[in-house]
Formats: C-alpha cells, structure tokens, sequence
C-alpha cells in the first residue's frame, strides 16, 4: 500500500495544490514555469466552475484556478487521458479569465497576464521526433517574435520525464520528479529534503487524512484506475486494428500463415478466424 496520495487523481492533486494553507506549494512550483516579471508572490483561489456565456449548460471546470496578487490568472489542469480537440479545449479555457476583465462603461481593453497550465499523463506528441517534455505556447508572428506576450500555454507531458534522482538538476527538475513518483515513495528522497518538498510531503501523507478524505481519494482513485483502463483498452484494440489490416496484406502478398503470425504477433487461430 502507498504513503502517500497519488497526484494524477483529482483528490490528491487538489489536496496538495488547491487548498489555502497549501498554496504556497502552488506558488513554488508555479514560480518555477514562470518568468522572472511574473514571479508570483502571493495568490488567491477563484471559483473552479464558470457558466459559459453561450448556453447555460455549457461549464468550464477548472482543477485550480487562481489569481495573483499581482493580476496574473492562472488556470492549472491535471489531464489524465488524452481528449478531442484537446488544444480548443484549451484554448477556450484560456478565454474565461479574459472575458473577466471586460469592465462595463469605459474600458482601454488593458488584460492582465493569463497561463494556462495543463499537466499531461499522457504523450500528447505523437510523433516522436518531435516530442517536448514541456511545450511553451505564445502568440507569435511570421519569424517567430512574440507578437503577444499575455497569453501563455504551458503543456508539461509527464511520461517524457525520466530522469532518475541522479539526474535532477533544477528546482523544476524536483517537482516533476515530485509528482511523478509520490506514491511509489517510501520516504523522502535526499534529493528532496528541502522545506518546501518536506511540507508537500507531509501534506500528501495518507495517514494524516480524516476517515471522510480518506473514502474520497479512493473514490478519486478508482475513477483515475478506471479511465487509464479505458484508455489501455482503446489503446490496443487500435493497434490489434492495425495488426489485421497487415495481416490480410501479408495474406494477399503471400506470406505463410507462420510468417503472419511472427510479424503481427497474431495467434494462428486468429488469422485464420480473420482469413475465413
């Protein structure tokens, strides 16, 4: 059984982000991903769950949302599975916190500074030569200048980090390192045992839980369990789709039902069911 909290569950990435005596582990990780005219000093959580404007049943329910003292407004996702139209999902998210700022009356259409934040459990990147642990997203123009600079996406895909503890080499380093592996820790790594990783820990512990926290991060959890489940299945019901389709070309090239099998992995008796 785990220590601590899984953080790519609802519950626990809440529980160690999104609670206001925990915010300044939000502050120190977001700190981290921005630049240094941004660098937030303090915070305030905004209401997660916005109407849009276009219909009544359309809602935007963000996993943190907040605003810094400064103005900046931060929308930060944890994504366990990849969507439809991921990046018009996030573009759309990015356009609540602007309409926000519209003022009624006299308005110089002046915005604050927005970023969207998604961490991904999954590569979002399917071609492999042109994977990015960390995507950084601004408006720019023909060569390449930022021709807008307050709108940012930061999309972070998990499963591209592998650096074991030996390798860390930035505070950014620690807590993607954090995250990825908190609930497969026994104890604090040394590489960690620093305050702010020490209250994150303490935080995430499962033993400091009330029974009722307790009964929801296992709901949390059987809902993260389920839907990688899902997408497992999905997963290789499409690559057996694919394994057919070489099949039967391999059939009408014609490769021995032996040679099928040791290419495709397909069992005999499922190219033969497939072949009639």
């Amino acid at each position: 059984m785990s220590k601590y909290i899984n953080p790519y569950t609802d519950f626990g990435f809440k529980k160690i982000f999104g609670e206001e005596a925990n915010k300044d582990l939000l502050i120190d990780f977001l700190n981290q991903l921005l630049p240094k005219h941004h660098q937030i000093a303090n915070l305030q959580f905004r209401n997660g769950e916005v109407i849009g404007e276009l219909s009544q049943d359309r809602k935007a329910i963000f996993d943190i949302h907040c605003q810094s003292t400064e103005g900046e407004r931060f929308i930060v996702e944890m994504q366990k599975a990849k969507v439809n139209f991921f990046k018009d999902r996030s573009l759309f998210y990015a356009t609540i916190p602007i309409r926000e700022q519209a003022k009624r009356g006299d308005w110089d259409f002046k915005l604050t500074p927005i970023y969207m934040i998604a961490i991904l459990d999954f590569r979002y990147d399917e071609q492999e030569e042109r994977q990015k642990f960390l995507r950084s997203v601004k408006l720019k123009d023909q060569d390449g200048d930022v021709f807008y600079d307050n709108l940012t996406f930061k999309f972070i895909q998990m499963p591209l980090f592998e650096k074991d503890a030996s390798e860390l080499e930035t505070h950014f380093d620690k807590w993607i390192y954090f995250l990825k592996n908190l609930d497969t820790f026994d104890s604090i790594p040394h590489i960690l045992e620093e305050d702010i990783f020490e209250k994150a820990f303490s935080v995430a512990e499962l033993a400091k839980m009330t029974p009722e926290q307790y009964e929801q991060y296992q709901e949390s959890l059987l809902t993260y369990i389920e839907v990688k489940e899902v997408v497992k299945t999905a997963e290789e019901e499409g690559r057996k789709k694919e394994k057919i389709l070489v099949a039967q070309k391999m059939k009408q090239m014609g490769l021995s039902l032996e040679q099928i099998c040791d290419i495709t992995g397909l069992s005999e008796k499922e190219i033969k069911h497939l072949m009639g």
